[in-house]
């Protein structure tokens, strides 16, 4: 097992105390931190790698908690469109979806986000056609091509158009399909020792595409073996219309009559939540996935996140889908979520290391992972990346964390996963981006529509 030290450069730990020296080292052994400690390396007779850290900051890598890395072959549509207009125009393009689409589209939308310091990625993965083949199989296959840690959830939906629901028919599966393929994508792919590099979860989509049945029995599913739920919720009004108008309950106290609170879920967006449904977040643990630029993007509001970190619940960032996303970069979800929370909020809403803490200690608990990743500590994964701030961009800047999420992205040095480089100098290490932009390019190809105005 080789011994990696970080020298020289800002630490920012992200762990309990939220510790940080202005000049410190770090000292990997294999695929874990040994040590974090302030001040410069001093030699020992051990023989070591020694990364120079020198004008850089070193943060815990970023942890993303809401994505469709297939949408990656369909960025581009319906860009003028309100939520419900974005997926009425692109379910039928996305029952073209196959197992080589999803493959390239998820290969290149991993390594975009490696690129910009997301060291672990969890996909919300729910359009299965029937001739598709393997596709969750596909993207796990990816994200280990890439090289990042990857929590794949086993998305579904059951309730088509004919039924009431959104999706057209040709997308959707019945229970009994749903639950025997959550079942043996758990088996096959779910990983629960620590240094597990890919974990799997539950996710029906949402409200509007599945039945009632369908969440109580996923619910059932995911407790007995173990598992995450996660699914979208209040994201915008029509939603919250629908759970009214079809349940005659807002759409939290849904959730809550099918099982659907606890410490083990988190829901994707959360915008239109009010002030009870805040409290019975925080109060029962359920988590947020704050997608600040899709929800831009689509125009659906902007998340109360100020309140719910007030609060007490549980926040993690999101770039969600790369079709209501086109930029998937989670180092600006970390700008975007504080500018965005200021705006409504003032100055005061959300700090910059809230932001930060968001990005990863915060997204690490949503995905029931924080003991492990997600904070720079003695035991844990070696996750983390390196930022240079002394190019033009950054240099002289007095405040590090406010130069890393207020100012553009910085530089990426160095990104790794239980120790092993996933980025370096700003490229990735185990993928060619050529590549991965030809198979991107040959995945929308494939896709085979017009191209949908808004």
């Amino acid at each position: 097992m080789s011994i990696t030290v970080i020298d020289g450069c800002t630490v920012v730990t992200m762990d309990a105390d939220r510790t940080e020296h202005d000049v410190g080292h770090m000292v990997i052994d294999g695929s874990r931190i040994r040590s974090v400690s302030p001040g410069p390396y001093v030699p020992t007779r051990e023989e070591v790698q020694i990364v120079n850290g020198a004008g850089c900051v070193l943060t815990p890598g970023l942890v993303n908690t809401h994505h469709h890395l297939y949408q990656w072959a369909t960025r581009g549509y319906a860009v003028d469109a309100t939520l419900f207009e974005w997926l009425t125009a692109l379910y039928p393009v996305w029952g073209n979806i196959d197992e080589q689409i999803v493959g390239q589209a998820a290969a290149a939308g991993i390594g975009k986000l490696a690129l910009s310091g997301c060291t672990t990625v969890m996909d919300h993965h729910y359009v299965f056609p029937r001739d598709g083949g393997d596709v969750l199989g596909a993207e796990i296959a990816a994200a280990g091509d890439i090289g990042v840690r990857f929590f794949a959830t086993r998305g579904s939906m059951d309730l088509g158009r004919s039924d009431g629901g959104l999706p057209p028919d040709h997308v959707v599966e019945s229970i009994d399909e749903i639950l025997q393929a959550t079942s043996a994508a758990i088996d096959t792919h779910h990983d629960a020792s620590p240094g597990a590099l890919v974990r799997v979860g539950v996710a029906p989509c949402s409200p509007f595409s599945v039945t009632t049945d369908l969440l109580r029995e996923a619910a059932a599913l995911a407790r007995d073996r173990g598992v995450r739920l996660h699914t979208h919720l209040a994201e915008t009004l029509d939603e919250d219309d629908y759970c009214r108008e079809h349940f005659r309950l807002a759409p939290l106290d849904y959730m809550e009559s099918v099982g659907w609170l606890g410490d083990d879920v988190w829901f994707a967006h959360g915008i239109h939540f009010d002030d009870r449904a805040i409290q019975t977040l925080a109060r029962t643990g359920t988590g947020v996935a704050h997608c600040p630029s899709s929800n831009a993007r689509l125009g659906a509001g902007v998340c109360r996140t100020s309140d719910l970190l007030a609060a007490g619940a549980p926040v993690g960032l999101g770039v969600d889908g790369a079709a209501s996303n086109e930029a998937t970069s989670l180092l600006e979800e970390a700008r975007h979520a504080l500018l965005f929370a200021r705006a409504v909020g003032g100055p005061t809403a959300l700090g910059v290391r809230q932001a930060l803490e968001a990005a990863t200690i915060g997204g690490a608990r949503l995905l029931g992972w924080e003991d492990q990743i997600g904070s720079l500590e003695p035991g844990k994964q070696a996750d983390l990346c390196l930022w240079r701030m002394d190019t033009l961009a950054h240099a002289g800047i007095a405040d590090p964390v406010a130069g890393l999420v207020l100012g553009s992205p910085p530089p990426l040095d160095l990104a790794m996963v239980a120790g092993r480089p996933v980025v370096r100098d700003g490229h990735l290490s185990r993928a060619d981006e050529h590549l991965l932009a030809q198979g991107a390019a040959h995945a929308s190809a494939r896709v085979s529509v017009p191209v949908l105005s808004g």
